[in-house]
């Protein structure tokens, strides 16, 4: 259920009846090495334009080629203050911060002053990560990734709420004498864990303030929102998918990794399904050689529709 101190940036994409839309950067598609920064500024504040309530930068420390890309690139705290800087309301959201390879008081830190810096507009997606070199170049046992997440996250938020706290885990110890400042606009900036997170879907549940996970097959998909809302009442449920608009707008979908290539009419079919399963928000990642033009498509004519 969406708090009523939630900040800014939470109502936004969920204090709606109906299915909200994000953007993931980057938005000029270069994933590989690093994207033109005016450019990504600029298809930002257009995507803000033709309606879209959520903006998303990826945690990558390191860049795998093995794995295929780098996200934006840009470190994602700085990346989102820049972004801030050049929109007015839309939600600014990471997917995810990799809560094991990030200090939580450096985290609950940077997050913070986004929040402060955005006027509240931060959302949190969190994961445990998944790139199996980035673990010893941290010196973190991927084997104790589920254990950290939960430490870690459940330290943040204290980080947040409390002043002067009592503190300690496997990260390190607070001892009542430091505080962290600033804090964020409202009590807490709300988390969603990603995925599994190598936690159960009742911690998930109990602890996150929604849940972010990844494009499934649709009757997949229906039973894991269904399960989600025994477990978790009105939280909500966000899904990323990868979006190539075919120029027939009736064209039938054909499936390609994490998302579909299909027309604007199968789509509009194709969301109105999951604003029926339950789906809250969905984050897109645009496929095109034209990225202006295709956010002012999907706005024009999916969005507004």
């Amino acid at each position: 259920m969406l708090e009523e101190d939630a900040n800014a940036g939470y109502r936004r994409l969920f204090d709606d009846d109906g299915l909200t839309f994000g953007a993931g950067f980057p938005l000029t598609g270069t994933n590989r090495s690093t994207p033109p920064i005016e450019e990504e500024l600029r298809l930002a504040s257009h995507a803000e334009s033709v309606g879209f309530d959520g903006l998303w930068a990826r945690d990558v420390p390191t860049y795998w080629p093995k794995f295929g890309d780098a996200g934006q690139t840009f470190d994602p705290w700085v990346w989102l203050s820049q972004v801030a800087a050049h929109t007015d309301e839309v939600a600014l959201g990471t997917a995810s911060i990799v809560l094991t390879l990030r200090h939580p008081i450096h985290v609950a830190k940077s997050a913070a002053s986004i929040d402060r810096l955005s006027d509240g507009r931060l959302v949190l997606g969190v994961a445990s990560g998944d790139r199996d070199p980035e673990f010893p170049a941290f010196d973190v046992d991927r084997n104790e990734r589920g254990q950290q997440f939960r430490e870690r996250f459940e330290a943040i938020q204290a980080l947040w709420r409390e002043e002067y706290p009592e503190l300690e885990g496997e990260w390190g110890r607070l001892e009542g004498d430091l505080d962290i400042v600033p804090k964020p606009t409202a009590e807490t900036i709300p988390m969603l864990p990603t995925g599994q997170a190598r936690q159960s879907r009742e911690w998930i549940a109990e602890h996150g303030d929604g849940w972010l996970f990844y494009h499934l097959p649709e009757r997949t998909l229906e039973d894991y929102v269904a399960d989600w809302r025994d477990d978790a009442g009105e939280k909500p449920y966000a899904m990323a998918i990868r979006v190539d608009l075919a120029d027939d707008p009736t064209a039938e979908p054909e499936p390609m990794h994490l998302g579909y290539r299909a027309g604007v009419e199968w789509y509009r079919d194709y969301f109105r399904r999951l604003e029926e399963y339950g789906v809250d928000h969905v984050i897109v990642g645009l496929e095109s050689e034209d990225p202006e033009e295709a956010l002012s498509r999907f706005g024009d004519e999916i969005i507004e529709v």
